[in-house]
């Protein structure tokens, strides 16, 4: 079958043909309508996260529908709409277990707009969750134009959160439609704390950073929070692990997807609180281009990739 994956860690993503897997015992073999691309995907292809056997297939978000199923399987049948995650996902066939990160497809958007939603999706919802955000908070977003942001601006205004959404660039009319209260152009300098200062001179309740990659970059945006407030990186940026030495909470986060937050992120699709757009639609042979476009910062939105 197609896909597109590296003959090497950290090699260019190429165009490949690899074998068509076969669902096993307990697995659901999915024909993938659309992935979705994510900044994550180039950082498995060069070995960051452990080194799976070679070539590696890229992509781990997927949605379409199930082709067969292995002896055992007993939640899906063949034609079934599913998305979730899976490894290598930028392919026309993947394999996921029946138990694992896999559910029924949300009703609401196009089979192939769910591929979007898995990686991205989740983090917000799980964001949202670790940092208690029930309603009538105050939240500054760092990186608020991508993927993650996009969903999070939205979950979070649902919640009556009041989201300050900083960008590179003015993407105030996009982000006032995702709720955004406040939207602020980081290419200025100082603006994210000039206008934290204007508004909440005795901080903002939570910080989320998507941006940060540096325990010093995130210390600035953290001094912008309360004492009592939470302050989360998805980077790995915080540096107290646990203890509050600032009187801020750091959460270091990293999504754990699953079936049943699948299932709560459909909800949220399905019953309009949640819009999935989708910046770019690109075929399964120009994915290394998208992947890189993504890497270098040049993303708004969600892109997927058609087989």
């Amino acid at each position: 079958m197609r896909a597109v994956g590296v003959k090497d860690y950290g090699a260019t993503p190429e165009l490949l043909d690899v074998p068509k897997p076969a669902a096993g015992p307990g697995q659901v073999l999915v024909r993938v309508e659309a992935a979705g691309v994510n900044p994550v995907d180039a950082m498995l292809a060069s070995g960051a996260y452990g080194k799976p056997p070679l070539p590696l297939v890229m992509g781990v978000d997927f949605a379409g529908r199930v082709e067969a199923v292995g002896a055992g399987v007993t939640r899906y049948t063949a034609g079934d709409p599913v998305f979730g995650r899976a490894a290598g996902t930028y392919a026309e066939y993947v394999v996921v277990d029946e138990t694992g990160p896999i559910g029924p497809a949300p009703d609401a958007v196009e089979l192939k707009t769910a591929a979007a939603l898995p990686t991205a999706g989740l983090t917000a919802l799980g964001i949202l969750d670790a940092a208690e955000v029930r309603g009538g908070e105050s939240l500054l977003l760092i990186g608020a134009a991508g993927g993650v942001g996009t969903f999070l601006t939205q979950l979070a205004s649902a919640r009556d959160a009041r989201v300050l959404a900083v960008t590179r660039g003015d993407e105030s009319v996009r982000l006032g439609l995702f709720g955004a209260a406040v939207t602020i152009d980081a290419s200025a300098e100082n603006a994210a704390d000039r206008v934290c200062r204007d508004e909440y001179p005795d901080g903002v309740d939570v910080l989320v950073d998507l941006v940060s990659a540096d325990g010093e970059a995130f210390e600035a945006n953290k001094k912008l929070v309360h004492d009592g407030g939470v302050a989360v990186s998805t980077r790995g940026a915080t540096r107290e692990r646990g203890s509050v030495q600032s009187g801020v909470e750091e959460i270091s986060f990293r999504v754990q997807p699953s079936a049943e937050l699948l299932a709560a992120l459909a909800k949220e699709v399905d019953g309009g609180t949640l819009r999935v757009f989708v910046e770019a639609e690109v075929p399964l042979e120009q994915a290394p281009q998208a992947v890189a476009r993504i890497q270098n910062g040049g993303a708004r939105g969600k892109t997927i990739v058609k087989p």
